[in-house]
């Protein structure tokens, strides 16, 4: 193995009689694109809107389709008589010959049909991605530095005095010294970059700013750079790169001022609700239930308003040992239920326009799930009792996950359960509920219930409502429904 044989080639080995050479070029790009991934992983998890697995998958797919789209776009631009009569030609990558707005149109339209199959919001995607592409472009660059090309018009050697003075000897070709625009451009590319992850970031009014931000920033830098470039790519006698950039452009402008919005089908919002106090008070049915078991197996008087205000909503599980230890479980359930079944009968009611809310949003077409920690056989049942079953599509009560809220494993195990928009509203009366939304990713609504809780809901949910009835304007509203409202 030879390291470094000629300024090209980053190592040369052989195996065999077959001499394989890895570039300069390819190493340069794959490290650009490896930092690039790393900074949008970051971002991605902050969001708590994407799954991991599906952005790894995602990442090495479009990256893929972006080197072939380069690829197909220089062959075709470059010298496509040649190419179609030596198709063999085309895979000869290592010869040379990727252009980046191929693969930028053709990891686009990958990412955009691969988010719509798995049912993500690819603007989401892009507003997250799309600025760290530039990181990668900027790194890439000095590809064509060692591949001596991405250069401008002849220079004088004194242009390469003072701080260009390290680009001098690589762009000296065929015994003339060339404008490093490479450079140029990966400067810039890394100012666009400053820009809009740093202070457009902190602005953002709605999804889509970002990357209609990075579509106008490219499209400009790169129409100026190719009308210096004198090896560019040509469609009869314009170049290419400058078409494409004014495509860029433009596009990128009509969706930042929002002309594309009125073209982009919206997809409704999956729907989440917690059940107990949320779409059916039963606050009085559980108070009655846990007054019988701290009468027979406690003390009643231990029974304080504060734990009247505990009981409402965490799991049974987690509450009983805590009131009381040493008490057999499966004989406290037996009794808690028994007594919930004999005053719920009265006791029980949807809230306040629950049963129309949820009628109306089923016939809208919206896809209708409920988390509890209450069991999906008591919940169905209850549900049955009010003749609401029908407008709700999945539950995931206790028995389907392993983690409660306010773990976001209920919403996961619906949305993935049933193929389901993962753009979500988290419904619920209870700190634990909007912690599950907003653990998931999801947009929050806090059902103020109880007034002594309105004060510490508001501060961590999206938004509050009083009556149910309220979504209907929520639902209305011309946002984002995700965690950072973008």
């Amino acid at each position: 193995m030879s390291f470094f044989p000629n300024p090209q080639t980053f190592v040369s080995f052989s195996i065999g009689t077959l001499t394989f050479d890895i570039r300069w070029y390819a190493m340069l790009i794959l490290t650009g694109a490896f930092i690039a991934y790393l900074v949008m992983r970051k971002n991605l998890k902050e969001t708590r809107y994407f799954d991991m697995d599906f952005f790894d998958s995602i990442f090495v797919y479009t990256l893929w389709a972006g080197i072939i789209g380069a690829r197909i776009w220089f062959c075709v631009f470059y010298d496509f008589k040649y190419y179609f009569s030596n198709p063999a030609a085309i895979i000869r990558v290592w010869d040379g010959g990727l252009a980046i707005q191929g693969g930028l149109v053709f990891g686009a339209l990958f990412a955009y049909f691969y988010c719509r199959k798995k049912h993500y919001s690819f603007l989401m995607l892009a507003d997250n991605v799309l600025p760290e592409v530039l990181i990668g472009q900027a790194v890439g660059r000095w590809g064509n530095f060692v591949n001596k090309e991405c250069h401008g018009a002849e220079v004088n050697e004194e242009y390469f005095n003072g701080i260009l003075s390290f680009l001098k000897e690589g762009m000296y070709i065929n015994g003339h010294y060339y404008e490093p625009l490479f450079f140029y451009e990966s400067l810039l590319c890394i100012l666009g970059f400053c820009l809009i992850y740093f202070v457009l970031r902190r602005y953002q009014n709605k999804r889509g700013d970002l990357a209609w931000a990075y579509m106008m920033w490219y499209g400009v830098i790169r129409f100026f750079i190719e009308a210096r470039r004198t090896d560019s790519l040509y469609l009869g006698n314009l170049k290419m790169a400058q078409l494409t950039s004014i495509t860029f452009l433009i596009v990128g402008l009509l969706g930042y001022i929002g002309i594309l919005d009125r073209f982009i089908k919206k997809q409704k919002p999956t729907l989440i609700f917690d059940f107990d106090g949320t779409l059916v008070d039963t606050r009085e049915s559980i108070t009655e239930a846990y007054r019988h078991l701290f009468r027979k197996y406690s003390d009643e008087s231990k029974f304080t308003d504060e734990i009247r205000n505990e009981i409402i909503g965490p799991a049974l599980r987690d509450l009983f040992p805590k009131y009381f230890p040493g008490v057999d479980y499966d004989t406290l359930y037996k009794d808690y239920r028994e007594r919930q079944s004999e005053v719920s009968k009265t006791a029980n009611h949807p809230t306040e326009h629950s049963v129309e809310l949820l009628k109306s949003l089923h016939e809208q077409g919206y896809h209708i799930g409920i988390v509890s920690t209450r069991s999906k056989e008591g919940i169905e049942g209850i549900l049955d009792t009010f003749g609401l079953r029908e407008y709700v599509d999945d539950i995931c009560g206790l028995k389907e996950v392993t983690n409660l809220k306010p773990d976001p494993e209920g919403i996961f195990y619906l949305v993935n359960r049933n193929n389901w928009e993962h753009d979500t509203v988290m419904i619920g009366d209870s700190l634990m509920d909007i912690g599950c939304g907003s653990n998931y990713g999801a947009y929050t609504v806090a059902y103020i219930s109880d007034p002594q809780r309105e004060e510490e809901l508001k501060k961590a949910a999206n938004e509050t409502i009083v009556s149910m009835d309220e979504l209907y304007g929520i639902l209305n509203k011309d946002i984002s429904f995700t965690y950072n409202k973008k």
